[in-house]
């Protein structure tokens, strides 16, 4: 097999395995304008420095080449909040230029999307995700440590009014917080053209307080849905290297999906390369190690240099995330350092 250290050979990010990244993360800020109490304390962390930061010219110079010489396809833009990075909608429109054109999604908690929803979408955003744990203004309180409940709901109702469709939500569900709304969340995105997704907690939080026991897994989130709705397995066939499983509702054409990192690891299929807003590249949201990008970028190096690094990194991407092993460590950035 090429070994992608000599520069030589096809352009793709291909790791031992055979699996061929096409999907690229990028975190745009660590900053988050919420608290949620699965990823971080009270008070906030210890943000980076601007100077720590990709610049705007240089993420879409990062972009450019993933696209460009190494055969990324789909663009996610992510966070922490991506809404506070005051550059989002030109990089979008920069990269919407490239050729060939990747698909640009973007995941947010809301907050804000009611004012830039439709500049986004203008700029060459295809969709959005957005985080809602809960239907509960006063839940939504006690998760997030904000009372923005009513901002996140317009922010949804912009973006579909905008046309960054299929509009996703995405759900994770807390034991005594919110456990039991799965069935009431789905009647609403039902009811409201949104795809629901739920996700398992996950092992990211900064306070590193995640436990395996108690919590809510993809089994008891279907158990729980299913005293309400027909839920038909669209199958492996349909999900490919999609990280949620997806279910038919009441015969369709709305649809449900559980994203279980932690029951059901999906790490075989994985197509997905990260960026964080540092610049470092990580193979896996669970990764332990880091490759620097920013370094390279900032010594003056040029194009092809970047791409031959950036296929080293993922040349050396692990078989899975280990979330399955009792031994897992937990990465030492959080979610909000990572990116989405």
């Amino acid at each position: 097999m090429h070994n992608p250290a000599s520069g030589e050979g096809t352009q793709v990010l291909i790791d031992t395995f055979g699996r061929v990244a096409t999907d690229l993360r990028v975190s745009l800020t660590d900053r988050c304008n919420l608290r949620c109490t699965y990823c971080m304390p009270e008070e906030g962390l210890q943000w980076l420095g601007k100077p720590d930061l990709l610049t705007d010219d240089e993420i879409v110079r990062l972009v450019r080449i993933a696209v460009t010489d190494l055969g990324i396809t789909e663009v996610r833009f992510t966070g922490g909040e991506p809404l506070l990075r005051p550059g989002l909608v030109g990089i979008v429109e920069q990269c919407a230029q490239l050729a060939p054109r990747p698909r640009m999604s973007l995941t947010t908690n809301g907050i804000g999307l009611k004012r830039t929803a439709a500049a986004l979408k203008s700029a060459g955003l295809d969709r959005v995700n957005v985080s809602l744990d809960t239907l509960r203004p006063d839940v939504f309180k006690t998760l997030t440590r904000r009372d923005r409940h009513r901002d996140v709901i317009e922010g949804l109702e912009a973006a579909r009014d905008a046309g960054l469709t299929p509009v996703k939500v995405n759900t994770v569900l807390m034991p005594g917080l919110n456990a039991d709304e799965a069935p009431d969340l789905l009647a609403w995105a039902v009811e409201n053209a949104y795809e629901l997704r739920f996700i398992e907690q996950m092992p990211l939080d900064a306070q590193h307080g995640w436990k395996r026991d108690g919590m809510i897994t993809a089994g008891d989130i279907l158990e729980s849905l299913r005293t309400r709705f027909t839920l038909t397995d669209e199958g492996d066939g349909e999900r490919g290297s999609a990280p949620a499983e997806r279910w038919l509702v009441d015969g369709g054409p709305h649809r449900v999906g559980v994203i279980a990192s932690v029951t059901r690891p999906f790490c075989g299929a994985c197509d997905r390369t990260r960026l964080t807003a540092d610049g470092q590249v990580r193979t896996c949201l669970f990764a332990r190690e880091e490759s620097d990008l920013r370094a390279a970028l900032r010594s003056g190096v040029d194009d092809e240099e970047i791409a031959r690094l950036w296929k080293v990194a993922m040349w050396g991407k692990k078989a899975g995330s280990g979330l399955d092993d009792p031994s897992f460590l937990q990465p030492d950035r959080p979610m909000s350092a990572i990116g989405g």
